[in-house]
C-alpha cells in the first residue's frame, strides 16, 4: 500500500516592493497573511500576529493582502478600499489596525468616523472607497490568493509554503522557529 502525497499550496504571487510589510526586510521568515478585516477569525489572528512581532522583532515581516469575502462580510471589500486610500497617505497600516480593533464599526458610518480618528479626510477615503479607486490592487491580492489556493480566511504562508497549522501565538512561534532552523 503506497501513501499519498500531501501537497502543500505555495505562494504563487512573490512578494514585491508593492505589498503592505511590517518588519525587517531582511527577516529570514516572511509571513504572508491573505485576511478579511470583517472576518472574526481574522481579528483572532491579527492579535496573534501582532504578538508575534513584538516576540520575534528581527526575525519575521508580515505581508498583508487582502481577501475580502464579500457574500460572508457584506462591509470587508470596503475596509479593504479604505486601507489602500489610507495606504496612498502613508498611513496603511494605522488604518489596518484600526479596522481590526474595530471589527464591530465597519458599516459606512462607523468607518468615515474611524477615518476620521486617524486624522484623514474622511471625505477623500469615503470617496476614494465609493469609487473603488484603489480596486486594482484589492482585486490583484485576491486573484493572487486564489492562484495561491487560498479558500478562507485567515490563510498564511511561511516563507512561500502554506501554514497548516492554528494561528494561535503557539503555533505562530512553531512555525516561525521551525522555519528559522531551515
Amino acid at each position: 500500500m503506497t501513501t499519498p502525497h500531501q501537497f502543500t499550496p505555495l505562494l504563487r504571487t512573490p512578494v514585491t516592493e508593492g505589498d503592505h510589510v511590517r518588519g525587517p526586510v531582511d527577516a529570514p521568515v516572511t509571513l504572508v497573511e491573505y485576511a478579511d478585516f470583517q472576518c472574526q477569525f481574522c481579528g483572532v489572528a491579527y492579535a496573534n500576529l501582532t504578538e508575534l512581532l513584538r516576540q520575534r522583532t528581527d526575525l519575521v515581516r508580515l505581508v498583508y493582502r487582502h481577501f475580502p469575502i464579500s457574500n460572508l462580510h457584506p462591509y470587508a471589500e470596503n475596509a479593504a478600499h479604505a486601507t489602500e486610500a489610507a495606504g496612498s497617505r502613508g498611513r496603511f497600516w494605522d488604518m489596518h489596525d484600526w479596522l481590526y480593533e474595530h471589527q464591530d464599526q465597519l458599516d459606512p458610518v462607523h468607518l468615515s468616523l474611524g477615518v476620521g480618528q486617524l486624522g484623514l479626510s474622511a471625505a477623500e477615503i469615503d470617496a476614494e472607497t465609493e469609487q473603488q479607486a484603489h480596486g486594482d490592487r484589492v482585486r490583484r491580492d485576491f486573484v493572487g490568493g486564489i492562484r495561491s489556493g487560498v479558500e478562507a480566511t485567515p490563510t498564511l504562508f511561511v516563507n512561500g509554503a502554506r501554514h497548516n497549522g492554528g494561528y494561535e501565538l503557539a503555533d505562530l512561534l512553531a512555525a516561525v522557529d521551525a522555519a528559522c532552523r531551515e
